[in-house]
């Protein structure tokens, strides 16, 4: 036992706590702790950490050996620090951790950052309180002629690797020939969906998100010119019809009515 003079100080006494529940096996517990009453804290706060990345991230949990995915949220759990302490954002703080801070191991999967954001957007859009705002849009006004709007619970992601296909029977060693272009949006019942587009409708909908001032036939002659094709209203009626079908999945809300 510590004298009284050189008993630690509360801020050491706290530091020495939480070290030893970061990681257990490399910290010593604290003398004054009951060992018992110190491992169900122990147990209890991982626990908790893994059981929500695992219900997170389930397509990467299911891929990873045991004892790599507990190495790895040992690791996440010793050393990232988190920018905020609001619970459901501890998905988003995994993510930073895996594609920004955790040293890279020679069995990794290549598609581990992309599969592990993936997953992270159906969560993200599933707890997000933006909402759209419908003021100055019409819902009703030519679709062609107007400025279509995107909703803001409407995500276009591009990725190398085809993310939404990968499990423990498919794990790809390259990326895929082409990227992988998707779209993930929250309905107007609150439903996360996940839509495969192809390269020509990613890049509308890049376009349309980047200039607000462009109308959907403006849009799809630019389009058509890119692509040299040599008839460019089929080009926009292709367009046209993928665009209603944006619309009517909510991907598309209407037309900037205030131009």
């Amino acid at each position: 036992m510590h004298s009284k003079a050189e008993q630690p100080t509360f801020k050491e006494l706290q530091y020495a706590f939480t070290q030893h529940v970061r990681n257990p096996a490399k910290h010593p517990r604290p003398e004054d702790v009951e060992a018992r009453r110190m491992n169900i804290y122990n147990e209890l706060l991982y626990n908790n950490v893994e059981d929500f990345m695992q219900n997170a991230y389930p397509v990467l949990r299911e891929i990873t050996p045991d004892e790599k995915w507990h190495r790895m949220i040992r690791d996440y759990f010793e050393n990232h620090h988190a920018a905020t302490p609001l619970f459901q954002e501890m998905p988003r703080e995994f993510l930073k951790y895996l594609m920004h801070e955790r040293k890279t191991e020679q069995d990794d999967y290549p598609f581990m950052a992309e599969l592990a954001h993936y997953e992270w957007v159906e969560l993200a859009l599933s707890v997000t309180d933006m909402e759209n705002d419908f003021t100055g849009v019409d819902t009703y006004a030519d679709l062609l002629e107007g400025v279509p709007v995107l909703s803001v619970t409407a995500w276009p992601l591009t990725y190398s690797f085809p993310v939404h296909q990968i499990s423990d029977e498919f794990l790809p060693e390259e990326p895929g020939e082409q990227p992988t272009h998707l779209v993930v949006y929250r309905d107007q019942k609150d439903d996360v969906h996940f839509l495969e587009i192809n390269a020509v409708t990613a890049l509308m909908l890049q376009m349309l998100s980047e200039d607000k001032q462009l109308t959907s036939k403006q849009i799809l002659t630019h389009i058509a010119e890119q692509l040299n094709h040599p008839n460019p209203d089929v080009v926009i009626q292709g367009g046209l019809q993928i665009l209603y079908d944006l619309k009517n999945r909510g991907v598309i809300i209407g037309v900037n009515d205030s131009q």
